[in-house]
């Protein structure tokens, strides 16, 4: 990004005056003070062969929290955990093979879901770059497709400018993953570098501001609608425009769902908030989105777990879509009028183009009655233990500034469904890669960003066994992040499928009966098992009001008669016609039935 004739001169300027330049220091702790001076607080790396030395630099800057995950991949989801809960760049480090190719579901995670992180890896030395060195591995080909960019640092007079640019994309435009790759020798090499630098790559430019004329335009659409909605994601939170999104729906009345990236960025407990939409969405939010009239869409991708089958997907409305990417508008559906650039200053300028629309009072009588018809519920067995109760409870009982972190699988479903979310960035979910394990250490990320505040993390067993390692980081970090087991003994959300559409023939989804409780006592963490439905709100009670970590092992049988599936659900590639109310009934079929869907 920057060419050879500008660092050519940089390094031209040092040679001219050293003396200004101060003393001459190790290439690691160059690294280490750019790392300072970028504000960064907490690093969680992984030492090996080829960044030791960066380490031994750490060591000597009280600044920086260095945290050890047990694994790269903990340490890389526990750096986007604390991006997503604090809004700042995380960051995580690595060595080279092995420990850089950990990193990689972590760097593709932030990617997908717009996260801003910095992967810092060692490298071996550039003297035997291309021999097949012990440990070397081409980190930077191998992220090229999953980082906004990455850089191999060639010179110890780079290193300032490279991470401060490294930063500055990272957290700029449509943030995301940037990757650093220091091989072993720049890092022990001396030299003299400038601190005083600055962003210039005229190549990176995002457009922030959004076009006026085309505010307008689409302020114009907004008031001539009847039946508009307000379709939010994760953008919202990635750009601060959480206050600016409440201020629009205030004044518009108008009614908003979200994705599950953008849980927070409106209060789901709000009249108007129609909760997620999607495969295992609010049905009332589905049909709403394909029966308005105009989607005014903020901050989203249209991804196949929102739209269904694209060519259903609300073909009788008119679309607006805001977003910073223009890679992302028209790309999975033809727009009507496209507004590229910042959400947030994009509903500045429309608050005040738009005026409260008095006319839609139809329109929203009619969805609360879709909300009453079709609520977010689940039943309870006598005896047994149901998860979307624990969730409820736990719903209830959390503080309301906590964090919930959550793995992938039946139980991150379930808890976007019943947890209630009212502020940004307290909710963390690997959404766009779905990574299984993200939990734990996402969680360890937050809680390290905001010791004081309680950080709950809900898990099924399947998830939690993937990087159940970090109950270590836990206890010798004195991080008391609170871990919730769902544990059904098998893959839960696999299972579902195979319930649905395999004949529940079992293709390997049963994992076995693991006791979580044990686990995390042999690591020296308070743990509990509870079988028993009268013993949840105690057990959770307990949890939380112990000092550190905690782990609950909440134990209930697969059942794919009751509470084992989640719902409602769209099967892939159908329309919201089609989302299983049950077990047993569509909602085409239910509509059929009451006379109000003629095919």
């Amino acid at each position: 990004m920057t060419t050879k004739k500008s660092a050519e001169k940089k390094l031209v300027s040092i040679k001219k005056s050293p003396k200004s330049l101060g003393k001459p220091m190790k290439g690691r702790d160059i690294l280490v003070k750019a790392l300072v001076n970028e504000g960064v607080k907490v690093i969680f790396g992984y030492p090996g062969g080829a960044s030791m030395e960066i380490h031994q630099g750490l060591t000597l800057a009280p600044k920086i929290r260095m945290v050890l995950p047990r694994h790269e991949q903990g340490g890389s989801f526990a750096a986007g955990g604390y991006a997503r809960a604090t809004g700042e760049v995380g960051v995580c480090l690595a060595t080279s093979g092995p420990g850089a190719t950990n990193l990689i579901t972590g760097i593709i995670d932030a990617k997908m879901d717009s996260i801003p992180i910095i992967a810092i890896t060692g490298q071996v030395p550039s003297t035997v770059l291309g021999s097949d060195a012990f440990q070397e591995t081409d980190i930077m080909g191998a992220t090229f497709p999953l980082v906004k960019h990455s850089y191999m640092i060639q010179n110890v007079a780079e290193i300032p400018r490279i991470i401060h640019e490294a930063f500055h994309i990272a957290r700029t435009g449509r943030p995301g993953p940037v990757l650093v790759d220091v091989p072993k020798n720049i890092q022990q090499q001396e030299g003299i570098a400038d601190f005083d630098v600055s962003f210039d790559v005229p190549s990176y430019r995002p457009n922030l501001k959004p076009s006026i004329l085309q505010c307008k335009k689409a302020a114009h659409t907004i008031q001539a609608a009847k039946r508009p909605i307000i379709y939010a994601g994760g953008g919202i939170i990635s750009s601060g425009a959480s206050a600016e999104l409440r201020a629009f729906v205030k004044k518009t009345g108008i009614p908003i769902t979200t994705t599950v990236m953008g849980l927070g960025a409106y209060p789901s407990t709000d009249p108007l908030s129609l909760r997620m939409l999607g495969m295992h969405g609010a049905v009332y939010a589905n049909i709403a989105m394909n029966h308005a009239d105009l989607v005014i869409a903020m901050g989203v991708r249209f991804d196949d777990r929102v739209t269904g089958k694209l060519a259903e997907f609300c073909k009788n409305a008119q679309i607006i879509h805001i977003d910073i990417d223009p890679t992302e508008i028209n790309k999975n559906i033809v727009v009507d009028i496209p507004i590229q650039g910042d959400v947030r200053l994009a509903l500045k300028i429309l608050h005040d183009f738009v005026e409260p629309k008095k006319e839609i009072k139809p329109w929203i009588k009619q969805v609360q009655g879709w909300k009453k018809e079709f609520p977010l519920e689940f039943k309870l067995k006598k005896g047994e233990i149901v998860p979307q109760a624990v969730v409820s409870e736990i719903n209830k009982l959390a503080d309301d500034n906590a964090i919930f972190s959550v793995g992938v699988g039946q139980h991150q479903m379930w808890a976007a469904q019943f947890l209630d979310f009212d502020k940004p960035n307290n909710w963390l979910c690997s959404s766009g890669l779905g990574a299984m394990g993200y939990g734990l250490p996402a969680a360890m990320g937050a809680q390290v960003a905001f010791p004081d505040r309680q950080v709950i993390n809900i898990e099924g067993d399947g998830s939690f066994l993937m990087n159940i390692q970090e109950l270590q980081t836990l206890k010798i970090e004195n991080i008391p992040v609170k871990n919730i087991i769902l544990n059904n003994a098998h893959l839960g959300m696999v299972a579902q499928w195979e319930d649905r559409f395999y004949k529940s023939i079992r293709g390997h989804t049963f994992i076995g009966d693991a006791n979580f409780a044990e686990v995390a006592h042999a690591f020296g963490i308070k743990s509990e098992t509870i079988y028993n439905p009268k013993d949840v709100v105690p057990a959770l009670k307990r949890m939380l009001k112990h000092k550190g970590p905690y782990v609950l092992d909440v134990k209930y049988p697969y059942n794919d008669k009751s509470h084992g599936h989640v719902m409602p659900m769209i099967p892939t590639n159908h329309t919201y016609l089609d989302t299983c109310l049950d077990a047993n009934t569509s909602l085409r079929d239910y509509w059929k039935k009451k006379g109000l869907l003629k095919e």
